[in-house]
């Protein structure tokens, strides 16, 4: 296991700040926002190789950007979903792994 700065997640400043206070208590904030979490499928990749640390040990996964209820895209993965059940426009919402907000199916994938 390495130690020091993670290079999948940005160094807070000024004005992230907020967000990563949030999301470290597991919840997703935009500035508009006062109670997001719902978010639709806009599109998504697996990805298969990725030897950058902390991805090593994770492939497979999936890669998306999804639409939130609110009106910005967001990059993130979908979880607890598997790869062949993945629809654009599904359903999802938010949870959140190791501080990082992710999204799942709102319903059980079928």
């Amino acid at each position: 296991m390495t130690t020091g700065p993670r290079p999948d997640l940005p160094e807070p400043g000024a004005l992230t700040r907020p967000y990563w206070e949030a999301v470290a208590r597991g919840r997703l904030l935009i500035r508009r926002c006062g109670a997001c979490g719902r978010a639709t499928l806009y599109t998504w990749s697996a990805v298969h190789h990725n030897d950058l640390p902390p991805f090593t040990g994770r492939t497979p996964y999936l890669a998306a950007v999804v639409d939130l209820a609110e009106g910005p895209r967001m990059m993130t993965e979908p979880v607890d979903c598997p790869p062949d059940a993945v629809r654009a426009g599904m359903p999802l919402t938010v949870t959140f792994r190791d501080g990082i907000p992710v999204f799942r199916p709102a319903v059980s994938p079928s």
